[in-house]
């Protein structure tokens, strides 16, 4: 009965910090609704998109008096902003962001307009990054493992709290994160934006240095299991660890293009 409320309370834990992240990431779509001229219209704007083509941002407009236009410039950059109006397809009014190549990033905004009413559908410019298309075979194990990993982690610092053995679920946590994190991880990083590793020392990219940073705590906490199979501290903390790098947004300071070196170069 305790390995039952254990495992449950294993899979709630997990779920909810996987359910976070999701919802907190930076390629989440920006999700909201406008008033304009008594009506009220509701959209969504992508922040990710895989190329080779124009990123289509499309908001049900189906009344075919309301006009619109969105402004755009790559980020970083020291553009200047560049200004379409938004194409019209049946319901729709649709902006086409340029594509950039992978990493590459746009800001753009868009703006509805009824007669003289003028209105903005977010305060700021939303940024869009493009990417390369990432094959299933490798994006697949990715998700799954990375998710058993922190499964694996949350029921090993449960059984330390509840003393058990928690030799074995490090170790399937040590098994799962490497594989998720640190091959499929890279593989995934080079099909979507050319690189192994963006993280320290070449780059800033959270999600690779948090992988790193928690790949340390684990290496010590599978070398003290493997002496002690009861061991509890170094069980809770590299697990607390894991759970705190998992609330931390996917994604953040992910690969970018500066535009701002390119144009100097």
């Amino acid at each position: 009965m305790k390995k039952i409320l254990f495992w449950a309370l294993t899979i709630i834990i997990t779920v909810v910090s996987a359910y976070y992240q999701r919802q907190t990431g930076p390629t989440k779509p920006v999700e909201s609704d406008v008033i304009i001229a008594d009506q009220k219209i509701e959209f969504s704007l992508r922040r990710s998109f895989h190329r080779p083509a124009d990123a289509p941002v499309a908001i049900d407009v189906p009344d075919e008096t309301i006009e619109g236009y969105f402004r755009y410039k790559k980020y970083p950059s020291h553009d200047d902003w560049d200004t379409l109006n938004l194409v019209r397809t049946d319901n729709q009014l649709i902006a086409y962001i340029p594509q950039q190549p992978a990493a590459g990033k746009v800001n753009y905004q868009i703006v509805l307009q009824k007669g003289d009413k003028k209105v903005k559908l977010t305060e700021y410019p939303v940024t869009i990054r493009f990417r390369n298309d990432v094959p299933a075979w490798a994006m697949i194990p990715h998700i799954l493992l990375m998710f058993a990993a922190m499964l694996f982690s949350n029921r090993a610092a449960i059984a330390a709290i509840g003393r058990e053995k928690t030799y074995t679920y490090v170790l399937l946590t040590f098994i799962t994160f490497v594989g998720g994190g640190l091959i499929f991880g890279p593989i995934v990083q080079k099909y979507a934006f050319g690189d192994w590793w963006t993280g320290w020392p070449f780059g800033t990219d959270l999600t690779d240095n948090k992988t790193a940073f928690a790949f340390i705590f684990w290496i010590v906490a599978l070398f003290k299991t493997k002496n002690n199979p009861y061991h509890r501290t170094w069980v809770v903390v590299a697990a607390l660890i894991l759970l705190a790098i998992y609330f931390i947004p996917h994604s953040l300071l992910g690969s970018e293009i500066d535009w701002t070196q390119e144009a100097i170069q």
